[in-house]
């Protein structure tokens, strides 16, 4: 099965920890290359999202950024540290004894004991559900990216085997009207050798056919054509990416319908050349977006 490239994921989910949204947009690229954006909390995730994404991917480039909205509610526990609060507490009492003008009650406050360093800490809560969360996460998104390559290169598939089958078509006309060609060629020559009323002996003449022959055969070339046909056809059932075959082959086939218009005698051959290339070059442009 093909797959496109070209493709977008988006996953949410609303969690006890906040809300989670994966994106995900992938674009036709030589190799495989992955770029991360994940909140400070999770960017210890990011050797596992991209492991994750190379086990399920061969090529494109593909940006995948995560989101994440806190809940409100999320639960923080506070430490206090008890001991160190009451020697500061006695402390102040002492202070206070050994004023002149005592304070009547305005000593120290919470605030100002809480803003005194080591007298609370935030406990750090457990983030690894919170991370399993977000891979499963990651995972339904990747799955829906595969799917949305799929559909794009099933429809890039339809799309080349049109052109494949306006390919064939355009070989058969052109393999039905050599015979008609060289026949049309030789008869010329003849007639203008009576122009010309030349006496050429009839090993001479049938010497001339030949190289008039050879220079006007495009047999190999359309049969190379067919085959390369051909094997665009079993490329496309292949389940592995295939990209990169196929570009190849559309090099191949560009070579042969250049050959076959530079050896055109015909004015019908070499339109049947220029469609060729017409077509190969519109397969190309499809298959440059196939993994």
């Amino acid at each position: 099965m093909l797959h496109s490239m070209t493709a977008f994921a988006r996953r949410d989910r609303d969690t006890e920890w906040g809300v989670l949204t994966w994106e995900m947009r992938s674009v036709n690229h030589r190799f495989l290359e992955v770029s991360t954006r994940l909140p400070d909390d999770l960017r210890g995730l990011e050797p596992i999202v991209r492991e994750k994404m190379a086990a399920k991917l061969g090529r494109g480039k593909v940006e995948c950024n995560l989101r994440f909205r806190p809940s409100p509610l999320l639960p923080v526990e506070v430490v206090v540290n008890k001991e160190l609060v009451q020697r500061l507490v006695n402390a102040s009492r002492e202070i206070e004894s050994m004023l002149e003008r005592p304070s009547h009650g305005v000593g120290v406050g919470p605030l100002d004991l809480l803003r005194w360093p080591g007298v609370s800490h935030v406990v750090e809560a457990n983030l690894e559900p919170l991370h399993q969360t977000v891979l499963a996460l990651l995972d339904d998104a990747v799955s829906d990216l595969l799917q949305s390559r799929a559909r794009e290169g099933a429809r890039l598939k339809d799309v080349i085997e049109q052109r494949g089958i306006a390919l064939e078509g355009w070989l058969a006309q052109v393999r039905v009207r050599l015979p008609e060609v060289k026949s049309r060629w030789k008869e010329r020559l003849l007639n203008r050798i009576a122009e010309a009323r030349l006496d050429m002996e009839a090993s001479r003449f049938e010497q001339e056919l030949v190289v008039l022959a050879q220079k006007m055969d495009v047999d190999e070339e359309l049969d190379r054509l067919s085959g390369h046909i051909q094997e665009i056809w079993r490329t496309l059932n292949q389940k592995e990416p295939v990209g990169r075959r196929l570009d190849f082959l559309m090099q191949e086939l560009n070579r042969e319908a250049n050959t076959l218009g530079s050896k055109s005698v015909d004015i019908e051959t070499t339109r049947a050349s220029v469609e060729m290339k017409v077509l190969i070059e519109q397969m190309r442009e499809q298959i440059q977006n196939i993994e």
